[in-house]
């Protein structure tokens, strides 16, 4: 694993006791809930998110990555695909017993952890449904891609620099992808409800909130 080799040779002493504490899969989330949300679209390395302390969930999902890649787990991550009313997501995700769990840093309250509890992809990803909302109220989830490991990227050492993150990208743009729901379902759809609206934006970075400027014709397909 010439990357992770690569990211325990740029950390200092300090660094490497630091991360040691992060020995478990919910004790990595406890460092992502930890982090300042960023609202750029620079993208941050594993390296410069450990020491610059923020990011977005792209960013968290590429630290979780190498984290739990730490801990023996390949490095995974996922993309959840929205409607064109909405931003995409990043998770890392890893399993336990043969179940799926996930990490990740988000500005909503409810698009971060889950337990290793799900059978499979489309469980672990439809766990995220209700949670995953515009501000418009409009549940926007409509997809997921299959998990990309992030081993391919080692030779351009993706832990500790950040040129290859583009490259990491725009491969997430070309992989396979799976739809969550057909068009009838996405018609019938309701609004969220303003206290579990109010309850996922809590603590939430307003200014990187994406804010949707047109509204979708009824029945229109959103298929992935």
């Amino acid at each position: 694993m010439v990357s992770l080799k690569d990211l325990n040779q740029a950390l200092t002493g300090p660094e490497l006791r630091s991360i040691a504490r992060l020995d478990t899969p919910p004790r990595i989330q406890g460092f992502l809930d930890g982090l300042a949300y960023s609202i750029d679209s620079t993208y941050r390395c594993p390296l410069r998110v450990l020491r610059e302390r923020t990011g977005h969930c792209f960013d968290g999902a590429l630290l979780a990555a190498a984290m739990l890649s730490r801990l023996s787990h390949p490095p995974l991550i996922l993309e959840l695909l929205p409607n064109d009313r909405d931003d995409d997501h990043l998770l890392a995700v890893f399993k336990r017993d043969g179940h799926w769990g996930a990490l990740a840093n988000s500005n909503f309250a409810g698009l971060r952890f889950r337990e290793p509890i799900y059978r499979n992809l489309r469980e672990l990803v439809m766990s995220y449904f209700e949670q995953f909302y515009n501000t418009a109220a409009e549940k926007t989830l409509r997809g997921y891609t299959r998990p990309l490991n992030l081993n391919t990227f080692d030779k351009h050492l993706w832990m500790t620099q950040d040129k290859p993150l583009e490259l990491i990208a725009r491969r997430l743009d070309r992989t396979g992808r799976a739809s969550l729901l057909s068009e009838s379902m996405i018609k019938n759809l309701s609004p969220l409800d303003r206290r579990s609206r109010q309850a996922g934006l809590l603590g939430a970075n307003r200014a990187g909130l994406y804010r949707p400027t047109r509204r979708t014709r009824p029945g229109r397909s959103e298929n992935i």
